[in-house]
């Protein structure tokens, strides 16, 4: 199976900052396109915290997105990829994208949570990978 078209999901960590060296690497190797993702989700536990004022929400939005490109934007620079915000609930934004883009692999990192706190906070890396249409690669942290 020829991979054409690969999507890498990104945010302001040291995980998401692997899976974008990783993704670029491979679409280079490959000569496959690549989707640079970022999705913006402001958790309701979060935005009931700050006051439930939607513009606070928006304003911590804003952070993370230039937080985000500000770390992984120099990691694309120069390589053709698609930078993408979206708004939602990350895993599932990013099995959509792929069921959407016809991707052949979604790439994502991984933050090296045990498994009780996976339970209690959920896994982007989990839900996508038995969620996705496609081939997953999960990006194993350097402790690992």
């Amino acid at each position: 199976m020829a991979v054409m078209k690969i999507i890498v999901g990104v945010d302001d960590s040291a995980a998401g900052e692997r899976a974008a060296r990783r993704a670029v690497d491979y679409a280079r190797r490959l000569g496959a396109d690549l989707d640079v993702v970022f999705v913006s989700h402001v958790p309701a536990t979060v935005l009931a915290a700050m006051g439930g004022v939607p513009t606070i929400g928006e304003d911590f939005a804003g952070a993370q997105r230039t937080a985000v490109w500000d770390r992984i934007g120099p990691i694309i620079e120069g390589t053709g990829a698609r930078r993408l915000d979206l708004e939602g609930y990350p895993p599932d934004a990013l099995v959509d994208l792929a069921t959407s883009e016809k991707a052949d692999l979604v790439v994502v990192g991984s933050r090296g949570r045990g498994d009780l706190a996976s339970l209690f906070l959920g896994s982007t890396s989990h839900r996508v990978v038995n969620h996705a249409p496609c081939d997953v690669l999960v990006v194993r942290g350097e402790e690992a």
